[in-house]
This record gives C-alpha cells, structure tokens and sequence, in this order.
C-alpha cells in the first residue's frame, strides 16, 4: 500500500491503492464502512466479507487498528481502502500481560474518533467521492454503532461465530440466566434445554463465557455481547438484522429459531487456497492421500508446556505423518528432534491450503469458528481441543451435529493426555462415517458460496436494501 495522505488533526492514516479497478455493474451509491475489532478471528472473515461486496460493485472502506492492519497478509483489491488508527496496542493485545478493561476503553476512544472522523469526511466530500452510507462492525462493538447512529448513518452488526451461539446468548440473557448458572455450578453434567435448539448441552458445550468455573480474561466480552443484542432490539422496529458468518445447511434451525432478530447468513466466509507454492508443499506431497494429521490452535491459543509435551506423545505413538503449527513463542521442550522425525512443525502456515491438500486425514484444532468453517469447507475430519469463548460450543456442533469429528477429554487437571489424544485420531482417521460427513458438508458449502449460492444472494438482497 501507499500512503494516501494523513488527515489533519487525527491519529490515522489511509493506505490505499489508485481507483484503476471497473465493474461489470456498479453499486457505488452504496459505500460501505466496515469496523474490524483487532483479533485474528474478526480480520479474516471481515476481509472476505469485503471482497465480496467489492465483486458486486460496492465501495469498501476498512477502518481498524494499526496492529490489525499488520496482520492482513492477504493480497487486497485495489479498489479497498484500509484506514488504520492508533488505540495504544500497536503491538497486539496480550492476555496477562494488559488489562481487558483497558483494552477495550482505549479501543472504544480511538476508534469512535476515527468512525466520526471518516463518515464526517466523506459527507464533506459531497460531490467528490462516494459518502459512508452504511457501517458494517464486527459483533460486540456496539459503540461503533452508536457513533454512526449519531451521525444519522445506519449500520449492521457482522456476527463471526455460529448463529448456535448468538442463539445461546440471547436466551441466557432473556429469561434463562438463572437456569443456566444454576446448572453450571451444581451440576455440571446436567442437560440444559435451551428453546428452539435441536440439542441437549451440558457445561461443557456452553461458550465458556457462561460458564463460572473458567476464571475467563475475555470476561469483558459478556457485557459486551448483551448490550449488543439490548441496543438492536432498542432502536430497530422490524427485527434487526444481524449478518452471520455461517450457511444454511449446518445452521438451519438456529438462523430461523429467533423470531425478533433477522439473522442472515452470508458465509462461509472462507479464503480460497492460493497457488503459492510454500516450504511445506514438498513435504505434504510425498504423503499418501487422507494419511497426514494437521495440528494447529489458532493464532492466540497458550497452551502449557505439559499440555505440549502430552500432544508430542500422542503424535508420536500415533506413528503417523504429522504437521504441527508451533509458534516461535511455544514451549516444546527437548521434543523437537523427536518430532521431526515423525513429522514436520512449522511456525506458521496458509491453513487453507494446507486443509485442502490431498493428504490431509485429520485436523486436530482449537475450534475457533473460522478454523471450524475452513475445514468444512475443505472436507476434512477433526479432532476437538477446544479452550474458551465459541470454541467449547463449536465442538459440540463438530462432534453430534454435523458429526465430522470428536472430542478430546482433559483428566481432572485439565490436561489432555498423549493416550486420549492419541485415541481421538485414531478413530478419526480410521472411522469412514466421519469422512462421509465432512465430504457432505464440503458440497453443501461449495454450493453456498457459488455464483448464485446463498452467500451471492443473501448479500446481494442485503446490498439492494441499502
């Protein structure tokens, strides 16, 4: 990118490329700004999100922050603009070391500034260019909302995890509270019936948000997601619309079971594999086909040395072929020779070409949402690990709804053992109902985000409405 210009008086800078980009038919009155809350899991499907209104002729502006900015390695159109400010967290916000309330006061007072700034702007650029129409924000931002509502502009939260937890949320915070404490704390086994969801969960399934026990540092998130859903019935008349990061085939009683919300599916939100040949493609290729066991967690998953040895053991006595994403600031201890012997471990990968290689058996993940959605667009089994937030919910859908994997059992420390860990594989990898199921629903999300699928017509529908 080339730097733009920098605004007077504002702590932000444009990043953006010349306009030399034209459309079969455009939809330029409609100019879209759309705020990404800086963590891994709301930068990669907002930025598909993007480069699909962009396709259809929508004008794009991402406003975020300069560490989010940082961490959008993908190739950009040339037509988005990227509006990166300053929120005192330029390297990244990091559990344990900052404190959340901090965090997500200083987040609020930066980006508010830089919303107003930019809808100001364009307004004043009448004539010009194309003025903010519409704000598009990552769930839970509801501040971002309200600074846009008090500059007349409407705006449309983007819900990035399962339409399953929006719905959990919402009947916790509307007359199931109560039932769902008492039960987490008494007895944690217990079945939990929540309306109009197909499945009994028990603690365990719930996001760890509700449930007491997990002394949570995203505890600031709760009230966040409740005054989300609070400030969308206040100030809507119909029922609001909410954009969700999912399909109808995997979702399709939680999309519709929420009479006063308008949940509109308009995923997968899933990056294709790109054609860049990379260290680890040598490798992949001289595996059998489904042989190779992919291990990752995500991009802010801590995970204890014990709990790293324990994984290398259950690797190990597998005695298969296995690639393992260990970032350079994990703890493996004296293991690594050991596991290069069976396996290859890489600091980073392009996990969607990974999971869309030939030789990929299984993926043993953390359950994030789009790491979830990613293997079911490619078709693969999985091994659930899920720590926190959505990720205990996720497993719960991977495991008994859509059946494409298990999950892992920790012992009473909390640890998964190498034995478990070793068994959760095996009966992945040798069990055909979940290669069945996973190639199921990688047809069902291809055919969602064709030309013509429901991703193309549902945000076609929501874009005319603006």
């Amino acid at each position: 990118h080339s730097l733009h210009c920098q605004h007077p008086n504002t702590n932000f800078c444009i990043l953006t490329r010349p306009n030399t980009h034209t459309h079969t038919h455009s939809m330029v009155d409609c100019h879209i700004l759309l705020y990404i809350f800086p963590g891994q899991g709301a930068i990669n499907p907002a930025l598909q999100f993007a480069k699909h209104l962009i396709r259809m002729g929508v004008k794009v502006t991402i406003v975020t922050t300069v560490f989010a900015h940082r961490r959008i390695t993908a190739p950009i159109p040339e037509v988005l603009t990227i509006v990166a400010f300053s929120d005192g967290y330029d390297e990244g916000f990091k559990l344990g070391d900052h404190d959340a309330q901090h965090f997500a006061s200083e987040l609020r007072s930066h980006g508010s500034r830089a919303i107003a700034e930019l809808i100001t702007a364009s307004i004043n650029e009448e004539g010009q260019g194309h003025p903010i129409t519409h704000l598009v924000y990552t769930m839970g931002q509801t501040w971002a909302a309200e600074v846009a509502r008090g500059l007349h502009i409407p705006s449309t939260p983007l819900w990035i995890q399962p339409a399953t937890v929006f719905h959990i949320y919402y009947y916790y915070f509307n007359g199931y509270g109560d039932m769902i404490r008492k039960h987490t704390t008494t007895d944690p086994s217990c079945p939990i019936e929540i309306p109009g969801l197909p499945l009994l969960l028990t603690s365990r399934d719930l996001p760890s948000l509700l449930v007491p026990s997990n002394s949570n540092s995203y505890s600031f998130a709760l009230p966040a997601f409740k005054e989300q859903l609070e400030y969308l019935l206040d100030t809507e008349t119909n029922p609001p619309k909410v954009l969700v990061n999912t399909f109808d085939a995997i979702e399709p009683v939680a999309l519709r079971a929420i009479e006063k919300f308008n949940l509109i599916p308009i995923g997968p939100l899933v990056p294709p594999p790109s054609l860049d040949r990379k260290d680890y493609a040598e490798w992949l290729n001289s595996k059998p086909e489904s042989s190779v066991v992919y291990v990752s967690f995500g991009s802010f998953v801590v995970l204890s040395k014990q709990q790293m040895e324990e994984i290398a053991r259950g690797l190990l006595e597998s005695r298969l072929p296995f690639m393992w994403v260990i970032r350079e600031t994990e703890e493996i201890g004296d293991k690594l020779e050991e596991l290069e012997q069976g396996g290859i471990v890489v600091p980073w990968c392009s996990q969607v070409d990974v999971l869309s290689h030939p030789s990929l058996g299984c993926f043993v993940s953390h359950c994030g949402w789009n790491s979830s959605l990613e293997s079911l667009v490619s078709g693969v089994p999985m091994v659930g690990f899920p720590q926190f937030t959505d990720q205990t919910t996720n497993a719960k859908l991977i495991e008994d709804v859509w059946k494409t994997g298990v999950r892992v059992t920790p012992n009473e420390e909390g640890i998964v053992n190498g034995d478990e860990i070793k068994r959760c594989i095996e009966m992945v990898m040798g069990g055909e109902e979940f290669t069945r199921n996973a190639k199921k629903w990688k047809a069902l999300a291809s055919k969602a985000v064709k030309e013509g699928g429901s991703l193309d017509m549902n945000l076609k529908a929501f874009v005319d409405e603006l």
